[in-house]
């Protein structure tokens, strides 16, 4: 073979290979476009299917016009609720199992979390009296929920999503587990209330959806306090995945868990809004505790709450929402470091 044929050959093998990466590389974004087409869609019918207002209720009472998410600084309740068959509970009697305030910060992108314990003791409108709040749901669903952690907090919640046990399952093992730091050995029923199913051992690991469950409702092991950090700690560890490009292709099966089993006020296009307020990164994400003591004075199991501790989370809120100006002087009130997946009991 002479020089020139050489090179023409050569030129041809070349000229080959670019062809066969543009195909390649035509068709890979063809697919991605594809793909995103179909999620868009299957997010778009599952927003459908879980969309629900909470009664008449259109904007909170201690708003003046309603906000828009990506444009204001908002508030979502995320309502844990079991209602579950193995419970066999009239709507009626159902009560919230978890509640997770979350405000979102849209000039630095934070957000703050705060778990109220169950057994707070506190003025519930609906019912006209002072109660644990997590009997509020029972009297008009979401609605009663939402009026009282705003009377609690003093600040308006914008928007809530109730998930019971299955959606929380779900969504975990659609994401094929979280990784989790487990405070220590557990032995726990599960979602059907089968004593010793779920057992655990302390450490760093990744939990499926079950395993997740059993340790953000135990409450054998320490208090409604720290029952709150782990729920705080589990919904940090969703955040991270879902945030994550491993969990991309996972995101068909994540919408379709949603959609079966949350319930929202949130539009198909607000939900789209927080994918841009995450797409250039996570969020700086604080955890809050409401600090308070235990009661039996009446009889009754209650978590009272420390006022002072109570006005300072309420002026904490107030200014990340950007309700007034940030006076607060509150420094590391969680004891929990949420990024590092470590627990601080101290």
């Amino acid at each position: 073979m002479n020089r020139k044929t050489y090179r023409k050959t050569k030129s041809s093998k070349k000229k080959t290979v670019i062809k066969v990466l543009l195909t390649l590389a035509v068709s890979i974004l063809l697919c991605g476009s594809a793909f995103g087409i179909y999620l868009i869609k299957k997010a778009e019918n599952a927003a459908d299917r879980a969309f629900e207002t909470a009664g008449d209720r259109e904007i909170s009472e201690l708003r003046t016009e309603k906000v828009e998410p990506l444009h204001d600084d908002i508030s979502i309740l995320f309502i844990g609720v079991d209602d579950s068959a193995a419970r066999d509970q009239p709507e009626g009697n159902i009560r919230s199992d978890a509640l997770v305030l979350a405000t979102l910060n849209n000039e630095d992108k934070s957000v703050k979390l705060v778990s109220i314990p169950r057994d707070t003791y506190t003025y519930i409108p609906d019912a006209g009296i002072e109660d644990k709040i997590t009997h509020a749901y029972a009297y008009d669903g979401p609605n009663s929920t939402i009026e009282s952690v705003e009377n609690l907090l003093q600040i308006p919640v914008d928007y809530y999503v109730r998930m019971d046990f299955n959606a929380f399952i779900d969504v975990i093992d659609a994401l094929d587990g979280i990784r989790v730091d487990v405070p220590y050995d557990l032995e726990e029923k599960d979602e059907n209330d089968i004593s010793g199913a779920i057992k655990l051992q302390a450490g760093l690991q990744t939990l499926d959806g079950r395993e997740a469950l059993a340790l953000a409702r135990t409450r054998h092991y320490d208090n409604d306090i720290e029952r709150g950090k782990r729920q705080q700690v589990i919904l940090e560890a969703i955040m991270n995945k879902t945030l994550s490009a491993t969990s991309i292709t996972k995101y068909a099966d994540v919408i379709e868990a949603v959609g079966d089993n949350m319930k929202t006020d949130l539009t198909f296009k607000e939900m789209q809004a927080f994918f841009e307020y995450a797409k250039g990164g996570k969020p700086d994400v604080e955890a809050i505790t409401l600090d308070g003591y235990d009661d039996m004075s009446t009889g009754i199991y209650y978590w009272q709450l420390n006022e002072e501790s109570l006005k300072e989370v309420q002026d904490i809120l107030q200014s990340h929402l950007g309700l007034k100006p940030d006076t607060s002087t509150l420094s590391d009130i969680s004891g929990i470091e949420l990024g590092n997946e470590s627990y601080n009991n101290e």
